[in-house]
């Protein structure tokens, strides 16, 4: 078993887990409905179609992406031939959270097989069936020294995290990413951190309001709000606000029916702790739309809050549920004054018909990643980087740049013996200028 240098057993071992994914997809789907009732449909979308999507992906270009890569040498080193080699960093400790379970479990773990690494996975104490189902899955695709899953809670992470690794793969809230971070430093172990953040969601007064609200209650009421690129709050133009609020209740009506927690297209809150996090930024504020909840079925509605204060809770902090705040401005200023209040957000989103207005928002502020006339959708191009800045997140990956991240990009430079250039060579006197002009030249 050579996973670190055998491209063919690597790609043996991930159709290995294709078939085992795909022969138990109605047992993954039933696991995250069992969990936090996540419906057959988003479970299909953004949890097991994803994996499968990225499995067969990373299969078919697996050995492209492994090759070495020739690039042309520098006129100093003449002459030579230079090439990057892919390797792996070795053992890799990836850490799930319990929103996406199946998808943000698997992911990062295929891509970590890929480029040749041993892995040990840590799926969500807070999903324990669809955790389960993780571990079954594993064991039938993978031999125990090559990838293993380890089950638990916060104990359980903290120990991993005091042991010493290669590479730290974690996703989920900030606080915890600096846990991780720290413990990571002590070892300088390289890490990758997907966050999340205070994404904003502007809308100026050339928008195409209806269709607006039925992009934005999708994105943000997917998974009951429980999205790491979810907007968590709407910043519209004063005039605006108005149509806007009747046509979101309309979009949610739509989607969801009169008796939204009768609706099997509408997922729960994932414990009583996040529930009631979430019951408790409803509390004082401006209800229009929503608002009931229901601690024993752990039942939040699709709420919207008018103009909450930029102090109230609501706003301090990632709402994580399904609730909406909605705010208004009339100046670009306003905006720059109310964003500027947040750290860098994972996601960033404007609505407009205005393209000099969209994209001065785009190059104005910085974020992970985001959409102009629509939400959440970037997530799905594997082409694009998926990762955050600052506060939400370090580093980016999905596609070749998942392989490539946890891949040692090794430089080699193959020197030629048949010439040997004096001009590096010691003693150095009338030297300095030819120096000067070859590197001015190249």
């Amino acid at each position: 078993m050579d996973y670190k240098n055998d491209i063919g057993y690597r790609k043996e071992t991930l159709k290995k887990l294709l078939y085992n994914i795909q022969k138990s997809e109605d047992l993954i789907v039933k696991a995250l409905y069992d969990d936090f009732k996540k419906p057959e449909f988003e479970a299909v979308l953004t949890e097991t179609n994803y994996v499968i999507s990225e499995l067969k992906d990373t299969i078919k270009n697996l050995s492209k992406w492994a090759k070495r890569k020739r690039v042309f040498p520098s006129i100093l080193n003449f002459p030579s031939t230079d090439y990057i080699y892919k390797e792996p960093y070795g053992d890799v400790l990836v850490i799930a959270p319990w929103n996406y379970p199946f998808q943000l479990a698997l992911c990062p773990l295929i891509s970590a097989v890929a480029a040749g690494n041993r892995v040990v996975l840590k799926p969500s104490e807070l999903t324990p069936n669809t955790s389960s189902i993780i571990t079954k899955i594993i064991e039938k695709a993978f031999h125990v020294s090559h990838v293993e899953v380890v089950e638990g809670g916060v104990e359980v992470s903290n120990k991993l995290l005091a042991q010493r690794w290669d590479y730290i793969f974690f996703t989920g809230s900030v606080a915890v990413g600096k846990i991780v971070a720290k413990a990571a430093a002590e070892n300088l172990t390289p890490i990758t951190l997907e966050l999340g953040g205070k994404n904003p969601c502007i809308i100026d007064e050339t928008a195409n309001l209806r269709l607006a609200a039925k992009r934005i209650v999708w994105g943000k009421f997917i998974n009951a709000g429980q999205t790491c690129i979810a907007p968590d709050y709407i910043l519209i133009q004063k005039n605006m606000k108005v149509n806007f609020i009747s046509f979101v209740i309309e979009e949610i009506i739509k989607a969801y029916g009169k008796k939204i927690d009768k609706s099997p297209d509408f997922a729960r809150i994932i414990n009583t702790k996040n529930w009631v996090r979430l019951d408790s930024m409803i509390e004082r504020e401006k209800v229009i739309f929503g608002g009931e909840t229901d601690a024993t079925t752990l039942y939040i509605s699709p709420t919207l809050i008018e103009e909450p204060a930029l102090e109230s809770p609501v706003m301090n902090e990632e709402i994580f549920g399904p609730i909406l705040p909605i705010l208004i401005y009339e100046t670009e200023a306003d905006i720059q004054n109310i964003i500027s209040r947040y750290e860098k957000p994972l996601a960033f989103y404007v609505f407009s018909e205005n393209k000099s207005f969209a994209r001065k928002l785009i190059k104005t502020h910085s974020f992970g990643g985001g959409c102009i006339n629509d939400t959440v959708v970037h997530f799905s191009n594997k082409r694009l980087p998926f990762g955050g800045v600052g506060h939400s997140g370090i580093g980016a990956y999905h596609g070749k740049l998942s392989f490539d991240i946890f891949s040692h990009h090794k430089a080699v430079v193959k020197k030629a013996n048949w010439l040997d250039l004096p001009m590096r060579y010691a003693p150095y006197k009338d030297k300095l200028s030819s120096i000067k002009r070859i590197l001015d030249w190249m």
